[in-house]
């Protein structure tokens, strides 16, 4: 039976992301662009979000590949992958990312010409950041269809065996409120101990606290919708409890970091409370949507379609949007508005006329040809 909530998660949380990707315009952390006055008491919010937002998509995208192995054999549900992700990834790195590198440089002095003059080194001047070619926001992308092969194996294993001894332990754990939180141990040892010496780049090869971490999410999705008749009585029923230990988790996260600023002892204290947060937060989101959000309507079949190609198509015009007004005299009120607005009202502009409604173009945005339904990657 198709879960709604999870669509609406799915909705909300990359909508979020919009949001996220135009604070990070106006914070002090590291971006393809800048405002000409930065606001450090942003990041605080921005921190917040961070902690779960990319942890629940692959979390969710995990469970959409529960689904989807039910309606095709490995090899299909393979083929399906690759055309739903790597062919959207090649022409998004064709198409849609370069004029964020050009406008990246045209801000950095690296570059003075025109678009169609830049387009030829951005295809053949090596890799970014160094060069020009990337992926940049579509990163999720490749490492999501990795995943999503990788695990084929262990994925057709457990479906054809709901008794194995693992489904069987998270089943146990999904009964008591608590329980599920045991997986926040594997969580916790690449915390502690990858993320310090991997920093993330996105860029796959070297990314190796990104890729463990983010696999490991991904394959908790699964394992937790293959024990959905428990899971999802036990996350609604506790969803308050997941809450109040999110606010205490994040709070004490926060707490000691501002506190012991470089401690490097206090890091593995502090590597506990994020997963701890990271964990509560997701298990408060899928509580809170079990309760509230199980339900279908027109809007969220739209919704649930467009997204894929709002995501693709987003963070080129926030980066437009931006260079066009880094140097106005507005107020961050304004400008934060005046980005989001935009950005959201462009990309419904593009996915209404270049893409909806195009069974050719469809394709190339990870839509199906013919039918405008279903979910992100399910």
């Amino acid at each position: 039976m198709r879960r709604y909530d999870l669509d609406w998660l799915r909705v909300l949380v990359f909508g979020l992301l919009i949001f996220y990707h135009v604070g990070m315009f106006f914070v002090p952390w590291g971006w393809h662009i800048k405002n000409d006055i930065i606001y450090p008491e942003l990041r605080w919010p921005m921190l917040f979000v961070n902690q779960w937002r990319l942890s629940i998509l692959f979390v969710i995208s995990g469970m959409g590949t529960y689904y989807a192995l039910a309606k095709r054999s490995s090899l299909q549900f393979a083929g399906e992958r690759t055309k739903r992700l790597l062919l959207p990834l090649v022409v998004g790195m064709a198409i849609v990312v370069p004029p964020q590198v050009y406008f990246e440089r045209l801000d950095r002095g690296q570059f003075l010409g025109g678009y169609l003059d830049f387009w030829p080194q951005y295809a053949f001047d090596g890799v970014y950041p160094s060069g020009n070619l990337s992926w940049h926001h579509l990163w999720f992308l490749p490492y999501l269809l990795a995943f999503s092969i990788i695990l084929i194996p262990l994925f057709t294993y457990l479906r054809r065996n709901p008794t194995s001894e693992i489904l069987q332990t998270i089943t146990e754990w999904a009964k008591r409120p608590f329980g599920l939180f045991w997986l926040i141990i594997p969580l916790y040892f690449w915390e502690s101990l990858l993320e310090p010496f991997f920093e993330s780049t996105h860029a796959f090869v070297d990314d190796w606290f990104n890729l463990v971490n983010y696999c490991t999410l991904f394959l908790y999705g699964f394992l937790l919708i293959s024990v959905r008749e428990t899971f999802w009585p036990t996350v609604e029923t506790n969803r308050r409890k997941y809450l109040y230990l999110g606010l205490v988790a994040f709070s004490l996260m926060i707490g000691l970091r501002l506190a012991f600023a470089d401690a490097v002892v206090v890091h593995f204290i502090e590597a506990f409370f994020k997963v701890v947060n990271t964990w509560a937060w997701i298990m408060t989101l899928f509580g809170y949507a079990a309760a509230y959000l199980n339900r279908s309507s027109r809007g969220l079949s739209y919704a649930n379609e467009a997204v894929y190609p709002f995501y693709i198509l987003h963070q080129t015009i926030t980066v437009a949007l931006g260079y066009l007004v880094m140097h106005w005299e507005w107020n961050l009120g304004a400008k934060f508005a005046f980005m989001s607005l935009g950005t959201f009202g462009l990309a419904w502009v593009l996915y209404e006329v270049a893409i909806r409604r195009w069974n050719w173009v469809r394709p190339l945005f990870g839509l199906k040809g013919q039918h405008r339904q279903s979910g992100f990657f399910g």
